[in-house]
């Protein structure tokens, strides 16, 4: 399983490792483990991400060293948590990136059990689990590469932020197993924790636009599907200091007979964006619909038509989720 990936990065001189749109803690600790461990090959590392950093992400040391330049001069790209087109948009439209993706070896290390559909020649490397982290945790075992202390605590970071703390669905004893080898490595959880909620505190201005927020909260599907949407002077005014879907998607999905939690955000070149965070198994499938994908309880899409054509196809679209995976419980 492992055999290609160890090698084309065996080959490789210099990597250039790239997040997608989207990042979050997983890619970022996922991008960071890689710089550290094959860094320690002797491989030169670029980190490239088309859009800056996220505020509520910079506890997570070496953030500051990913870059918007696109390192054309790498001998191998290495695509970490994600395997949708849609999500390296801004990445292929970057000067010099869809030549450089097309024309040398590119590794996808993802966790998503979605297909993909990346347009270009890849060597895929996935596998259902928490986080990306996994992988590249098994991947460096399997190679007999090191793994140190700073590569440990990245590697955790990714499976905290992914597991919301170990405490999704998906967390098996495996999971416990690989946070327990990262901790004998140097990882430290608790110093992690303490990082992030200090970074996740709030100025006063983005409480009370909280509270805005949760007012505007509307409901469908008989208090199943719980729904906000954030205009584009919103999103100028507060992302900066804290992204407003994530100020209130836990609360939404812990209403009382909610069983999904959506986002909605809205830009001036009419692109809309969907986060979802779900109490059942269905927000890949609801992504889906719409070409995102992501976890069985946390996913996004992304889509260029106006909001009042996308709720009425939301609204059908979790319906049907929510129905058919009722219905397989039945059966079960």
């Amino acid at each position: 399983m492992y055999e290609k990936a160890k090698e084309l990065i065996s080959a490789a001189k210099k990597v250039l490792i790239i997040q997608a749109e989207n990042p979050d803690g997983d890619s970022l600790g996922s991008a960071l483990a890689l710089e550290e461990i094959l860094g320690d090959l002797g491989k030169k590392i670029s980190l490239y991400c088309p859009v800056e950093i996220p505020k509520y992400l910079r506890y997570i040391k070496g953030w500051d060293r990913v870059e918007a330049k696109f390192d054309t001069n790498a001998d191998l790209a290495i695509i970490v948590d994600t395997t949708a087109d849609v999500l390296l948009t801004k990445t292929m439209e970057t000067p010099g990136a869809k030549h450089f993706l097309e024309s040398h070896p590119v590794l996808v290390i993802d966790h998503h059990k979605t297909e993909s559909n990346l347009n270009f020649k890849i060597t895929l490397l996935t596998e259902e689990a928490v986080a990306t982290s996994d992988l590249i945790y098994k991947l460096t075992i399997d190679a007999g590469w090191k793994i140190n202390q700073q590569a440990a605590e990245n590697m955790l970071v990714a499976l905290m932020s992914d597991s919301l703390g170990f405490t999704t669905q998906n967390v098996s004893t495996q999971t416990f197993m690989i946070a327990s080898k990262l901790t004998e490595l140097g990882a430290n959880s608790s110093i992690i924790e303490s990082r992030r909620r200090e970074f996740m505190k709030k100025a006063p201005e983005i409480l009370k636009y909280k509270g805005i927020l949760i007012e505007r909260i509307e409901y469908f599907l008989d208090g199943k599907l719980a729904l906000i949407r954030i205009p584009f002077e919103e999103i100028q005014q507060y992302s900066d200091k804290y992204n407003p879907s994530v100020l209130v998607l836990d609360e939404m999905r812990l209403v009382e007979g909610v069983e999904v939690g959506i986002a909605i955000k809205t830009y001036p070149d009419g692109r809309l964006t969907g986060k979802l965070r779900s109490n059942l198994p269905i927000s890949a499938t609801i992504a889906g619909f719409f070409g995102g994908g992501g976890h069985d309880y946390a996913a996004g899409f992304r889509v260029y038509e106006p909001i009042d054509t996308i709720i009425p196809e939301l609204l059908d679209a979790t319906d049907k989720a929510i129905k058919e995976v009722n219905e397989n419980a039945k059966v079960l």
